[in-house]
């Protein structure tokens, strides 16, 4: 059984061929060409084979963790309140600044394995803990590395506009650090796509159009945090930019809904983030769809506001809490997640696409959103190989 992303639709008793790496056919076994007939054949026994899927918004190369927030919020205290008390991501900065590429890199690796094992081939990973050249640089050579160390593709996004350091002015650290660092990563050829995170504690939308002009000048997409825990106007940003993705977009309107179709861009929903820091209100889910706005689910794992480490959590926790259908949970850490990353040779099963698979241990789509906690995969396909 093949799950056809193409139309969110079925093919049973179907058949896949890949050579070098390729999908080079799909369709019903019974049509499969007769020059394909003496291909070495790997059965499945009616489990249900998906693309491999796609994490499209990740913090995980950070250094130490944030359990003490976790107490906090339990307390009463709001992500707004940690972070202006100097905890939350600035937090997170003093750890990794004070960790080698090495012992980074023997921090994440686990992680990326969590996700290979359910299923992913290909994962977004951020900088943003840095906010200084050297610190940014540095967590985007270990993602890279994570790349090659592991059978999984990384794409990277340079997220110097994450917080603003202790201490320091927005306006003046965007323009003597965020800048020359995202140059600096640009020629070292460590950038995939350039992000930020635009929010009354980080960066207003002044400050981020700055940064998407260097990254408009230097060739690279961008991307945002966008309207998470209030309305300043990220979103309407993003769309005029032509960004990727707006990423939580929560306090998101209808207008923005129609700017992001209007643009193409991705609305990327994290549950995570939403369920951790206990917000109130869920992404405008219907207006996306009436807007005809793609939707991509991610784990936006990190060590503060979405310590989530399952792409099967997420989705789950998209349908019960933001509504989506399973079929739209799977097409958000598929096709979706895909554009969201500016891809067009995965997330989906068709020809010419790569040969990544997952096959698992179910008969229905719905049972990979049903499930909290359970992994039902059964293997995967990296590139054609298993």
């Amino acid at each position: 059984m093949v799950q056809d992303a193409s139309d969110d639709g079925l093919l049973r008793d179907a058949a896949i061929v890949v050579t070098d790496q390729m999908i080079e056919w799909v369709g019903p076994e019974a049509d499969l060409p007769s020059g394909y007939a003496g291909l070495a054949r790997q059965r499945h026994d009616g489990r249900l084979v998906t693309p491999a899927l796609i994490d499209c918004h990740t913090h995980i190369v950070h250094g130490g963790n944030r359990a003490r927030e976790f107490e906090m919020r339990l307390n009463g205290a709001s992500y707004e309140e940690i972070a202006r008390a100097g905890g939350g991501i600035v937090s997170t900065v003093t750890a990794t600044r004070g960790a080698t590429e090495a012992e980074l890199l023997e921090s994440a690796l686990p992680r990326v394995d969590a996700l290979i094992a359910q299923g992913v081939g290909l994962i977004e990973i951020k900088s943003g803990y840095g906010l200084d050249t050297e610190t940014e640089l540095k967590m985007l050579r270990v993602a890279r590395a994570l790349g090659q160390k592991r059978p999984i593709r990384v794409v990277t996004s340079f997220l110097g506009a994450h917080a603003v350091p202790g201490g320091a002015d927005a306006d003046n650290y965007i323009d003597s650090t965020c800048l020359p660092a995202l140059e600096a990563a640009h020629a070292e050829g460590l950038v995939d796509a350039v992000d930020g995170f635009c929010e009354g504690i980080a960066f207003d939308t002044a400050q981020i159009a700055r940064v998407f002009d260097k990254a408009r000048a230097l060739g690279l997409p961008v991307k945002l945090h966008a309207e998470q825990l209030s309305h300043i106007g990220g979103t309407a940003l993003a769309a005029k930019y032509g960004a990727l993705s707006a990423d939580h977009v929560e306090y998101a309107t209808n207008s923005d809904a129609a700017a992001l179709a209007e643009a193409g861009t991705v609305a990327v929903l994290l549950p995570g983030a939403f369920y951790t820091i206990h917000e109130t209100q869920a992404p405008p889910v219907q207006a996306f769809r009436d807007h005809g706005v793609p939707m991509a689910v991610a784990t936006d794992w990190n060590p503060g506001s979405s310590p989530l480490g399952s792409v099967l959590v997420a989705m789950n926790m998209a349908c019960t809490l933001f509504r989506m259908t399973p079929a739209e949970a799977l097409a958000g850490t598929t096709r979706n997640a895909a554009r969201a990353l500016g891809l067009d040779d995965c997330g989906v099963i068709a020809p010419g696409m790569r040969a990544d698979l997952a096959i698992w241990n179910v008969s229905d789509p719905a049972e990979l959103s049903y499930g909290i906690g359970i992994n039902p995969l059964h293997s995967r396909i990296f590139g054609g190989v298993a």
